[in-house]
């Protein structure tokens, strides 16, 4: 299949693709998946992500911001690089940001407190927010809703909550990402069924890679390295799910992230 795909969410500058990185690339232009998003996860990571993305203008765009799981190494100077790194043309959007309370590796309460900061940046700029959200569904909507009338735009990433999560995001005007999660026959049996629900125009996909990768893949990776040249497996497995052709999902999903983020 030839058919452009875009995918939303790769930490590509995660050590695992140290090796052989502009081959990554290679491999996902090869496969029509172009251009990718990398995701900044914490400041130095956010910074690499966008001098990485600026080498190809046009296949690579970054997001810039502070995982949860990393809020607790923040500094005074944190929102202002966030600031700088945003108004560069290749960052489209704040983020990965969000509360994460599976493996709280931050405390929830530094958690909140810099997650609010991203989401005021993100308010300020008129810039997406790419969001993450992991068994902390209640305080993660309490803190977002007093800025529903400022959020620009906004996807729930690796989305794999329930329908009434899905639908309290959607009234909220969100976006819906999926990733390989949906492959997995154990942990994303349900979200086969949640798909459903989400509407084609709301939908994007990704890969997350290097993590998460497709449990049924017919030719496994060898370091079980998940990577975006895979996201055409994906886009095959949610249109199985939503009774579309994987043609259908890759322009649906296309023309959805071009649109959310501004791709030219």
């Amino acid at each position: 299949m030839n058919k452009q795909m875009i995918d939303i969410g790769v930490n590509l500058m995660h050590r695992s693709f140290q090796q052989d990185r502009d081959r990554v690339v290679a491999r996902a232009v090869e496969a029509g998946v172009s251009p990718l998003i990398l995701t900044g996860t914490h400041e130095r990571n956010s910074e690499e992500a966008a001098r990485y993305a600026a080498r190809f203008p046009e296949k690579l765009y970054a997001t810039a911001g502070i995982h949860p799981h990393d809020a607790r190494n923040c500094t005074a100077h944190t929102i202002e690089k966030l600031h700088r790194l945003a108004l560069l043309p290749q960052v489209v959007a704040i983020g990965e940001c969000g509360l994460d309370y599976n493996r709280d590796f931050s405390p929830r309460d530094v958690q909140k407190k810099w997650f609010e900061e991203q989401v005021q940046l993100a308010c300020e700029l008129k810039i997406p927010l790419f969001l993450h959200e992991r068994e902390a569904h209640y305080d993660f909507i309490r803190l977002l809703k007093p800025y529903a009338g400022r959020i620009h735009k906004a996807v729930v990433h690796c989305f794999t909550g329930s329908i009434q999560e899905l639908q309290v995001y959607l009234n909220m005007g969100f976006y819906i990402g999926i990733t390989g999660w949906i492959c997995d026959e154990r942990r994303g049996k349900h979200l086969r069924e949640v798909v459903k629900r989400v509407p084609l125009n709301r939908l994007m996909i990704e890969t997350d890679a290097p993590f998460l990768t497709p449990r049924d893949l017919s030719v496994k990776p060898l370091d079980g390295r998940n990577e975006p040249a895979f996201l055409p497996h994906i886009a095959q497995a949610v249109a199985a799910c939503v009774g579309k052709t994987t043609e259908e999902v890759a322009d649906i999903t296309t023309k959805t992230a071009k649109e959310f983020f501004d791709l030219k």
